[in-house]
């Protein structure tokens, strides 16, 4: 198992914990190629655009290092400010 879905053309994907769904990245971010202890840089950030802003979707805004998921404090959901072991991702 692996924490990281390849998708093709570039694209990986992670299960977000906080959201409960998948989160993806393309070739604009850094990818150490890990899958198990993956390291994406910059930052993550979903539903960050205020005009786009849907209150039903929470702001996510996140680190991915080393096969951790470190949740910065201007996300919106419950796991703002807390660094957890990325889940495998499971189809």
């Amino acid at each position: 198992m692996s924490k990281i879905h390849p998708m093709g053309n570039n694209r990986f994907a992670f299960h977000c914990v906080a959201c409960g769904c998948a989160h993806s990245i393309n070739d604009r971010w850094g990818f150490n190629g890990d899958l198990e202890n993956p390291t994406i840089t910059p930052s993550i950030l979903v539903n960050g655009d205020p005009r786009l802003l849907n209150p039903a979707v929470p702001r996510c805004h996140s680190f991915v290092t080393n096969g951790k998921i470190h949740y910065l404090e201007d996300c919106t959901h419950l796991f703002a400010g807390q660094t957890i072991d990325l889940p495998d991702f499971d189809l």
